[in-house]
């Protein structure tokens, strides 16, 4: 088995990186996660967060950037990256309003334009789904399908989130099997089998984790990405219960 390694979207531990964001990175690399993506650098310069992430020996394999940012603050976006050494630039989330087929014909573009100049600066796109992104739109296929099938590969690749796909009622493994050698980053996240069908610590949940997991090298996965919207405890305590559940299934991890 290939040995894909592991990080944290910081996200999951909003809170935490706002109290004391260097306290919060160090104890993520203590559990034992190789990497982080990013959801803002609170309040540090490039420079200094790189300095930090050196020191606690963690990569910041990806950021998710707003897509205002990607509009307006490109060249901002493409030198605070550069610095951070970070790869991938991932666009995470459409506004409520954003989410219809009108939105999706002029996003489409932009994407494909906004890939394009990152990848000249040896940086590459990706694209976070939600549910929503799994509604059909009016030639037949899903938004998300869209604008994966009409964006080049070169330009645009995926950021899988394993939870949305689920939760839409949508099985990961055919959409992994579907954009194969274009899913370098996948988010690792599992779903209670209650009706609420909330966000769950991984390996406590429903989302086949084990089959996404065993598919990764052919697939040509580069980072797994384990992220929890939200907690029902403290969140320390549920990254450290999925970091434990990869431990246990990627033995290379211990």
């Amino acid at each position: 088995m290939k040995k894909i390694p592991v990080a944290l979207q910081l996200y999951t531990l909003r809170e935490q990186c706002e109290h004391n964001f260097y306290e919060t990175l160090q104890k993520v690399a203590q559990l034992g996660y190789s990497g982080v993506e990013l959801a803002g650098f609170h309040q540090l310069s490039a420079d200094q967060l790189k300095t930090i992430l050196d020191e606690l020996n963690l990569v910041a394999i990806s950021s998710h950037v707003p897509l205002a940012d990607l509009q307006n603050n490109l060249e901002e976006v493409i030198s605070n990256h550069k610095i951070l050494n970070t790869k991938y630039i991932v666009c995470p989330y459409l506004l409520e309003e954003q989410r219809q087929e009108s939105f999706y014909d002029d996003l489409i573009p932009f994407l494909e334009e906004t890939g394009n100049r990152l990848r000249q600066e040896g940086l590459i796109l990706c694209y976070h789904n939600h549910d929503f992104e799994l509604e059909t739109l009016s030639n037949g296929k899903t938004a998300l399908e869209t604008i994966f099938d009409s964006v080049s590969k070169e330009n645009l690749q995926t950021e899988l989130d394993i939870y949305w796909l689920t939760k839409a009622g949508e099985n990961p493994l055919d959409w992994l099997h579907r954009y194969s050698g274009r899913t370098p980053l996948v988010h690792l996240k599992d779903m209670t089998l209650d009706d609420e069908k909330i966000f769950a610590e991984l390996g406590t949940g429903g989302v086949n984790i084990d089959a996404v997991l065993q598919i990764g090298e052919q697939n040509q996965v580069e980072w797994w990405i384990v992220e929890q919207d939200q907690c029902k405890g403290d969140p320390l305590e549920s990254v450290t219960i999925s970091i434990n559940y990869l431990k246990e299934k990627l033995p290379y991890l211990v």
